[in-house]
C-alpha cells in the first residue's frame, strides 16, 4: 500500500483536507472537474461503490484494520497503487475533524462531470423527481438526499442558486447518500431558473408540482397524485419557499395537511413527509428480533 506517515497537518500534500476552502477544492486543484472531500468511513465506502475516483487517503492509524478490504485496490501492486494514503496518529486526526470516534477517515475525489437535465431524467427513467430552489442550508440538502435514497426518489435536480450537494458537510449529513441518488444541476446561471428546470422536466414528460400554500393547492394525500406516471416535486428555500415565478411555472401546487395551525414544516422534513407519500414504496430487508433493543 502507498502508505506515508505522518506526524503533522502542515505537510502541503494536506492542502486539501486542511487549507483549501470548498470554492477552491472545486476550481483550484482540478479546474475541469474539482476536488470534494468524503469524511467518515460509510461515507467513504458509498463514495467508492457509486464509482468516484479517490486522489488520495487521510485517516487514523485504527483505520487501517477496519478499511483493509476497501484499501486493497490501492496497495503495492493493486489496480490504484499511485493513490496515496496518508496515515497519521488518532490524535492529528481528531484535531482536523473534531470528532473523536466516526470521522478519522477521509478521502479526497475527483469531482464527476455533471449530465444534462434530460439525459439525466432519460438514463435514469426517472418517475419520481425532486427538484430543491435555492436551498443553501447543507445540511438541509444532506437530509433531503437521504430521505431521497430511502424512500425511493429515482433523481434530483437542483437549481443554480442551490448549494453544492458534494460540500463536504453536505455530503456528510447525507451520509453518502448523494453518491447513490442521481443528480445534476439545472441550468448554469440564476437568470436561467425557472425555465431551465421546467423546461427539461416537460420535455421529458413530467407533471411539475411546487410543495407551497397557496389558494389551489391540493392536499398530499389527493389519491389523483398517485395516478400522476412521472411526477417532479419542488422544493423551496428555507424560510419564504419557492419562489412566485416558479410556482406560477409547474403545472399545480401541492400543501401537506397540518394541525393547530402548523403552516410549515423545516424543508428537509417536508421532503421526507413528500417523497413518502408520492413515491411507490419498497421492500424493506429489516426484520425486528425480540431482544435486540434490549
Amino acid at each position: 500500500m502507498s502508505l506515508i506517515r505522518i506526524d503533522t497537518l502542515d505537510d502541503p500534500r494536506l492542502a486539501a483536507y486542511t487549507r483549501l476552502t470548498e470554492l477552491e477544492l472545486r476550481s483550484r486543484l482540478e479546474p475541469e472537474k474539482g476536488i470534494f472531500i468524503a469524511e467518515s468511513a460509510k461515507v467513504i465506502e458509498r463514495a467508492l461503490t457509486a464509482g468516484m475516483e479517490p486522489v488520495s487517503f487521510l485517516m487514523g492509524e485504527k483505520w487501517l484494520e477496519p478499511l483493509a478490504a476497501l484499501l486493497a485496490p490501492y496497495e503495492d501492486g493493486g489496480a490504484h497503487a499511485e493513490v496515496p494514503v496518508f496515515v497519521g496518529p488518532m490524535e492529528l486526526m481528531e484535531r482536523l475533524t473534531g470528532f473523536k470516534v466516526t470521522r478519522g477517515a477521509l478521502c479526497a475525489m475527483r469531482r464527476p462531470a455533471l449530465e444534462a437535465p434530460g439525459e439525466l431524467l432519460a438514463r435514469t427513467d426517472a418517475r419520481r423527481v425532486a427538484v430543491l430552489e435555492g436551498i443553501v442550508d447543507h445540511t438541509n440538502v444532506g437530509a433531503i438526499f437521504r430521505s431521497a435514497a430511502a424512500l425511493n426518489v429515482d433523481a434530483i435536480l437542483v437549481s443554480p442558486s442551490c448549494c453544492d450537494p458534494l460540500y463536504r458537510r453536505a455530503v456528510r449529513v447525507s451520509m453518502g447518500t448523494v453518491f447513490q441518488v442521481p443528480w445534476t444541476r439545472a441550468g448554469e446561471h440564476v437568470r436561467e431558473w425557472p425555465a431551465a428546470g421546467v423546461d427539461a422536466l416537460h420535455a421529458a414528460g413530467f407533471t411539475c408540482a411546487a410543495l407551497a400554500l397557496t389558494d389551489e393547492s391540493v392536499s398530499l394525500d389527493d389519491p389523483a397524485l398517485q395516478q400522476v406516471d412521472k411526477l417532479a416535486l419542488f422544493l423551496g428555500t428555507e424560510g419564504q419557499g419557492l419562489n412566485p415565478r416558479t410556482i406560477r411555472a409547474c403545472d399545480m401546487a401541492v400543501r401537506i395537511p397540518m394541525a393547530h395551525g402548523v403552516d410549515s414544516l423545516n424543508v428537509a422534513a417536508a421532503s421526507a413527509v413528500a417523497f413518502w407519500q408520492l413515491c411507490p414504496h419498497v421492500a424493506n430487508d429489516y426484520h425486528y428480533q425480540p431482544g435486540m433493543f434490549s
